[in-house]
């Protein structure tokens, strides 16, 4: 006859419903202490109904342990974790079989445990040890929310087929739901989970997870009782995460969450600090919901205190920088009212990792364990004396710099980018420049960049750096189809923005590519029916290894030919051809600072044009020439995330000059007209059609501009064809543009960008006139599909595109000389992850375009406001789409011009 021992369950039914984590703690606590012994049989003489006490159990050797039931697990692994040994002593009842019960426990795989006695032979006992392992997950379904959002929620969960299902599993993923959708304002959210044992398979269960979100909880109210001096409005305006309901705030929401309703609690009492009123405190709080309104309404009671001024202030401890140097960088003065929160700042800025703080101001110059403490050593009335107490330590200095996690970026190209090098005195602004530079490279997740700090040793004065990084996507393809111009257009772009130009001939290199040394290599392939461009570009940012030199250098060719919109027929007998070469070099500067980079570049183009008459030229046949030097500085501090910057700034300005031919040919080209060979000629055969005068024109006689024959060709007309060839034989101009743009962090992840450009063309001479070439086309989202005549396309949301630009007495457009463009962006991330970065913007913008200087007026602009949405993926760079709004009417109409959608692909505005 068996001898049941002890019985222990867990987990019992785990097909009920699981609701209250009380109702586990409970159970789980009775697990604990749930040892039984009965025993029965005429051998013993004990009756069923006695109880033996547990202090007085009885001593045998176990001689074997034997598992029984259904279990996936080895038997004799299963004895071991239960910590019995054949031969060893037990008392029975006794701690022995607990503990074992309590490591089987632990494990979280069984949902019952169970000893029985076998036999009993002597002082030898035989146990039988009966499992009930855990279901295990087979598939699980959400009610009660989109399709689209269970992904994420089994992934954050773990609810993967196979996973062990015990209580701890439905709790947490209980808790989590709920917290998760109380984070996003659904403040009654409740969920159920229910686990069905699934009859088609062994030992598993399908769970069932039952959400109802509810509806979002809005703050009705934030009110204050006990603020005399600051109003309800000033500190709920320094609630920055906590807002009541109001209808014209766009940007914060009125959902209540707890952790920042927190933080927001201590953000009112810094709002007191900051006026002086270092005492307030908060007394109470309370958080009650309104069933009806479906609402919360919060109130505060706070204790203000007195007003408290700053009294005198010393500096103790600094003998490296004086007393006078430090006040200034403190900026507080006696006398003034006490800012608990400027102090602070002062002394050591968390907020901004580069602040102008007494705390930067040591540890960057390699004063690495230094320590500055503001300390109250007097309070008399309402002024408050300070000691500002500096423990400088020792000079500290870089010892091992090491990089970690380039799996396909070389060493070289990291490390001539690091600012701190060993044996240099460490400086924290140069760690922090360091996280800019390797962040700008574009290679790597700036918002993964980070410096580890390592043996540190105060005694030795010594620091070791580890940059952890994460390497992304570097290079992209750029796909694009669509219709203009009257035709399908199509496009395929390659971009290595990360090549090893010196391992081509390396066939271990290429996976596909030979890839790490950071150089660039772009080739470019668009076409329709009637035109096909074609580009190829390389650029070495150190060019011969040795300083930040970066050459670059491109070639294209571009044909067009004569195409009918109208009836969509190509004409391959008219035909214009653009071959361009450039070669440029920019150099980092290290006057005044080393943020400056002076660029240089020449370039040449050469436009051939075959019997092709447009109203883009006046003349069809011919070629033109452009040899153009430019020259550029710019100083750009942006960082870290080039995708997504958060502070700094760039400005740039560049000219773009051709040789003055006007100087060196002795072409008098006021009289160029006046001249026989650039006289107006009869093309067409009008012999039998007499002019106005009643004269026969036959083909090559000098012409009016009527188109009536004259004798001499001083009375003929100028041919502007051949008058404008010979004018734009060689270009001459110059180009003047600047930009300034900044990045400014309003709070938390809230960016706002300011924008501002302008743009001049001019002409060395004014009889040769400015060039129709490299002109300003203003207005729409700036993705010239191809440009025949380098003219540059400025985006301005919210109009049709090249719709601001001026046109002449027939309607074309003749593109702009002068333009400026001013533009605000607030950007806020949804996300900044390697592998797809997206934020959202709004924008204002304004601008406009002039056809001379003289027409020019900064103040006569367009004004355009709107949406937007932005994603950079590695493999296809910066897309986006912006919804703009047009304040301002196109010339030539009455009304506003209204909502247009730009589609943005492979730039930023």
């Amino acid at each position: 006859m068996r001898l049941l021992l002890v019985i222990k369950k867990e987990n019992v039914d785990l097909e009920k419903q699981v609701n209250k984590l009380n109702n586990f703690l409970v159970l789980h606590k009775k697990i604990g202490i749930a040892v039984t012994l009965l025993i029965f049989g005429s051998f013993t003489q004990i009756k069923a109904q006695d109880r033996v006490p547990f202090d007085q159990g009885k001593k045998y050797i176990l001689a074997d342990v034997a598992v029984v039931g259904k279990i996936s697990f080895n038997t004799q692994t299963v004895i071991t974790f239960a910590g019995l040994q054949k031969g060893q002593e037990i008392t029975i009842p006794g701690e022995e079989i607990s503990g074992a019960i309590k490591k089987l426990g632990k494990l979280g795989l069984f949902d019952e445990i169970s000893f029985y006695v076998n036999k009993i032979q002597n002082d030898s006992i035989y146990l039988d040890l009966n499992l009930v392992e855990l279901p295990k997950l087979n598939e699980v379904k959400f009610v009660g929310v989109k399709k689209n959002k269970t992904e994420s929620l089994i992934k954050d969960n773990s609810l993967t087929k196979g996973k062990i299902v015990n209580e701890n599993l439905i709790t947490t993923t209980k808790n989590y739901i709920e917290s998760k959708y109380k984070k996003e304002g659904y403040y009654n959210t409740k969920v159920n989970i229910t686990t069905i044992k699934d009859t088609s398979t062994v030992n598993q269960v399908n769970m069932l997870v039952t959400i109802d979100k509810g509806d979002k909880v809005k703050i009705q109210s934030i009110n204050f009782v006990g603020n005399d001096k600051l109003s309800d409005k000033t500190l709920r305006k320094a609630m920055k995460d906590t807002k009541q309901k109001n209808p014209i705030r766009v940007l914060k929401a009125s959902k209540f969450v707890q952790a920042k309703y927190k933080s927001d609690l201590e953000k009112v009492i810094a709002a007191y600090k900051e006026k002086g009123y270092r005492d307030a405190r908060i007394l109470s709080d309370s958080v009650t919901y309104d069933k009806d309104k479906k609402a919360l309404a919060i109130k505060i009671n706070v204790e203000e205190g007195n007003k408290y001024y700053f009294g005198d202030i010393k500096f103790l401890g600094n003998t490296v920088y004086s007393d006078q140097l430090l006040g200034r960088i403190l900026g507080v003065k006696k006398g003034e009212t006490y800012n608990g929160v400027l102090l602070e700042k002062r002394i050591a800025d968390k907020s901004k990792p580069d602040g102008e703080d007494i705390t930067n101001l040591y540890q960057n110059n390699g004063y690495l364990f230094s320590n500055i403490n503001a300390v109250e050593v007097k309070t008399a009335n309402d002024t408050i004396d300070f000691e500002i107490r500096v423990t400088e330590g020792p000079l500290a200095y870089f010892n091992k710099i090491t990089v970690v996690g380039n799996d396909k970026t070389n060493d070289r190209v990291i490390y001539r980018e690091l600012r701190t090098k060993p044996g240099e005195k460490y400086s924290k602004e140069e760690t922090v420049r360091t996280v800019r530079e390797i962040g700008q490279l574009g290679f790597f997740d700036p918002e993964a960049i980070e410096p580890k700090f390592k043996n540190v040793d105060s005694a030795a004065g010594t620091v070791d750096i580890e940059y952890n990084l994460v390497e992304k996507g570097s290079s992209q393809i750029e796909l694009q189809g669509g219709y203009g111009g009257g035709g399908f257009i199509g496009t395929l772009g390659l971009s290595f923005n990360n090549f090893s130009a010196r391992n081509l001939l390396n066939k271990d290199a290429y996976k596909p590519l030979p890839m790490g040394d950071g150089q660039k290599v772009s080739l470019r392939l668009q076409g329709s029916t009637y035109f096909q461009t074609y580009s190829v570009s390389f650029s070495e940012p150190w060019f011969g290894q040795k300083k930040p030199v970066q050459f670059s250098t491109s070639l294209s060719y571009s044909k067009q030919f004569l195409n009918n919109y109208v009836t969509q027929r190509v004409d391959k007998t008219k035909s214009f051809n653009i071959l361009t070469l450039s070669i440029g070099l920019a150099k980092r500067l290290t006057v005044p600072d080393d943020f400056f980079v002076l660029s240089q570049s020449i370039s040449y183009q050469h436009y051939d044009l075959h019997n092709y008459n447009t109203g883009l030229f006046t003349f069809g046949n011919g070629t033109s020439r452009n040899l153009a030097y430019t020259i550029g500085l710019t100083r750009s501090n942006k960082g870290t995330n080039p995708i997504f910057p958060t502070y700094g700034s760039e400005f740039s300005i560049s000219a773009k000059v051709t040789p003055p031919y006007s100087l060196m040919n002795g072409i008098d080209y006021a009289t160029l007209g006046d001249k026989e060979e650039y006289k107006l000629k009869n093309t067409v055969d009008r012999s039998n059609v007499p002019d106005a005068n009643g004269n026969t024109v036959k083909i090559g006689d000098y012409v009016d501009a009527a188109g009536n024959k004259v004798f001499n060709y001083q009375d003929a007309a100028a041919d502007p064809a051949l008058v404008d060839q010979k004018k734009f034989n060689w270009l001459e101009y110059y180009k003047i543009k600047f930009k300034a743009d900044w990045y400014t962090k309003i709070y938390g992840k809230l960016v706002l960008r300011t924008l501002t450009e302008f743009g001049f063309l001019g002409a060395y001479n004014q009889d040769r006139g400015v060039v129709p070439f490299e002109r300003f086309y203003v207005g729409g989202d700036g993705l010239a599909n191809y440009s025949m005549d380098g003219r540059e396309t400025i985006q301005l949301r919210g109009y049709p595109n090249n719709s601001l630009t001026p046109v002449n007495t027939k309607g074309e457009q003749i593109g702009a000389t002068v333009y400026n463009k001013f533009s605000l962006e607030m950007r806020y991330p949804i996300t900044l992850k390697s592998s797809a970065s997206i934020y959202a913007l709004t924008f204002l913008e304004a601008g406009s375009s002039y056809k001379d200087f003289k027409s020019y007026n900064p103040f006569d602009l367009s004004r355009s406001a709107g949406v937007g949405l932005r994603v950079f993926m590695p493999a296809f760079g910066l897309l986006g789409i912006d919804f703009g709004y047009g304040f301002d009417a196109l010339p030539g109409t009455a009304k506003p011009n209204g909502w247009e959608t730009h589609f943005i692909i492979g730039q930023q505005f």
